[in-house]
């Protein structure tokens, strides 16, 4: 375990929180001290929840220890149940709590309570949220999950949805495009789990032809599980972009028996990436880091729909380093397999990207860096909670990505432009309104005369920018100004200039404009 000031996954323990909040008629009876209670708030603070998770805790206290804390989590169990009539119960223990060593699944079943009660061993001190959450699911769903009573499916085809989770990002809205999706294929949906499900649901899963992953990291070991037991198959395409879905429905029509046509007018992606208005994207150099799910999407999406250049991809997903890994070598590129915010920081520091794909991490980042950046994977924050429907899957999720992605580069080519044209009338300050006489803010006046300092170089190496060239550099439109410095620093290496001055930017200019 590492002591950090920023995470970007919490204990196992807040995955089977995750799990717990996101079904109905379950409830978790967690094993924990007094601390461990701040969970709560991930749910109904950042998430913006009306009602707080289905979770108790024993929140034994220090002077507990030397007396019996087995019986305090017992007698929590009971509460829970008499209090809340739960379907079913989920018991286990937190990081601290691990360490006394209770067993809170040995004394949960000696309590003997008429419903399932199926106990959690998630190792806190060597697995993560997202790993908790995947083996919380997959032990609802192999003490919960019944075969089908019929031997064949009668009418359309159906599937479930296994993955989408509480605190999850945007899986309300994935559910809701991938539902409209199947529907217009003629699939069915027969059980959307964890998320909205009843423990009475998890035991329809069998009766559904066949599974769709929509969030490996979650609903994976379930799947394999579903797979090798009841013989049902799995979708794993992942939706997320026009060809991703195209592919989707390709796999669901295959697996399904249905036909493959669906039109993807919905999607504008394709006409907008090609558009004369967004001709300026083609080759900005972006980084993308998140969980393996929206990573692997976002760099494929960026690189063949949007002709973005990928220079850095990571996760922090280490169970799907491989994938990632992989994925990174088609690009050229080596993969950064990380939880340490501090190495993703240092590897955006050296590859200087234009465009930041990542986490709530990433964009403070990106704010301190002053790069553009957009959020595409937990960890989140209420923000990207929005009241609307805003999915990442789908065609309608297409449209959401291009609109997301490419905001933060046009509110820079804005930025741009009125610092390019601050000395003309309609935008300089200090000449006043059309309304009448203005004056400009003190702190304004002050930050308007503040000098130009030359600026380090961007890569290892003796070169340093002068004044004059800096502020000359500045002028050059902000969508090609990192080449134009790139290669004016290249130029002056190969020649052993140590400083670059004006005439420097003008010869280099010249000689790559040959």
């Amino acid at each position: 375990m590492q002591l950090t000031l920023w995470t970007y996954e919490g204990p196992p323990h807040v995955g089977a929180m995750r799990i717990a909040t996101a079904m109905e008629g379950l409830h978790y009876v967690l094993h924990a001290p007094q601390g461990d209670t701040y969970a709560d708030l991930l749910f109904t603070m950042i998430e913006r929840r009306d009602r707080r998770p289905p979770v108790t805790y024993t929140t034994f206290q220090a002077r507990d220890l030397g007396g019996d804390t087995a019986g305090l989590f017992q007698e929590a169990c009971r509460s829970a149940y008499e209090r809340f009539k739960p379907e079913a119960m989920i018991v286990g223990a937190s990081c601290t709590a691990e360490l006394i060593q209770d067993d809170p699944g040995g004394l949960a079943s000696r309590l003997g309570l008429p419903i399932p009660v199926i106990p959690l061993e998630l190792p806190a001190y060597q697995k993560k949220e997202n790993w908790g959450a995947g083996e919380t699911f997959y032990r609802l769903v192999r003490a919960l999950a019944r075969p089908r009573e019929t031997a064949t499916s009668i009418g359309r085809p159906r599937c479930n949805l296994l993955g989408p989770t509480a605190l999850g990002f945007r899986h309300r809205d994935d559910v809701i495009e991938v539902t409209r999706i199947l529907a217009a294929l003629g699939v069915d949906v027969n059980v959307v789990a964890p998320l909205g499900a009843r423990p009475s649901d998890i035991t329809r899963l069998g009766d559904a032809d066949f599974n769709v992953v929509l969030y490996p990291e979650v609903a994976e070991p379930a799947a394999r599980y579903l797979e090798k037991t009841f013989g049902q198959p799995a979708v794993r395409t992942v939706p997320i972009g026009v060809g991703a879905t195209r592919d989707f429905i390709a796999e669901v029509a295959q697996i399904a028996g249905v036909s493959p046509v669906l039109a993807d007018a919905a999607s504008r992606l394709p006409w907008y990436s090609r558009s004369v208005d967004s001709t300026y994207l083609t080759g900005k150099r972006v980084y993308v880091f998140g969980d393996a799910t929206h990573a692997l999407a976002a760099a494929r999406v960026a690189t063949s729909e949007l002709a973005f250049d990928l220079v850095g991809l990571g996760t922090y997903s280490r169970e799907f380093g491989r994938e990632i890994r992989a994925e990174a070598a088609r690009h050229g590129i080596e993969a950064l397999v990380t939880d340490d915010y501090l190495d993703v920081e240092a590897e955006i520091s050296a590859l200087r990207p234009e465009l930041i794909l990542g986490t709530q991490m990433e964009r403070h980042i990106a704010k301190r860096l002053g790069i553009p950046c957009a959020v595409i994977s937990a960890p989140i924050h209420v923000q990207d909670f929005p009241a609307r429907h805003s999915p990442q899957m789908g065609f309608e999720g297409a449209n959401v990505l291009f609109d997301t992605w490419v905001h933060p580069l046009m509110m820079g080519l804005e930025e741009h432009l009125l610092h390019m044209f601050r000395g003309d009338f309609e935008f300089n300050d200090r000449t006043g309104s059309h309304l009448g006489k203005t004056h400009m803010p003190a702190a304004a006046e002050a930050a308007a005369a503040e000098p130009v300092l030359a600026s380090p170089p961007s890569q290892p190496g003796p070169t340093a920018w002068d004044a004059v060239a800096e502020q000359e550099l500045r002028k050059i439109p902000f969508f090609v100004r990192g080449k134009a410095r790139r290669n004016t620093e290249r130029f002056a290496l190969e020649r052993g200039i140590t400083t670059i001055t004006l005439d420097t930017l003008y010869d280099a200019k010249a000689h790559f404009g040959r």
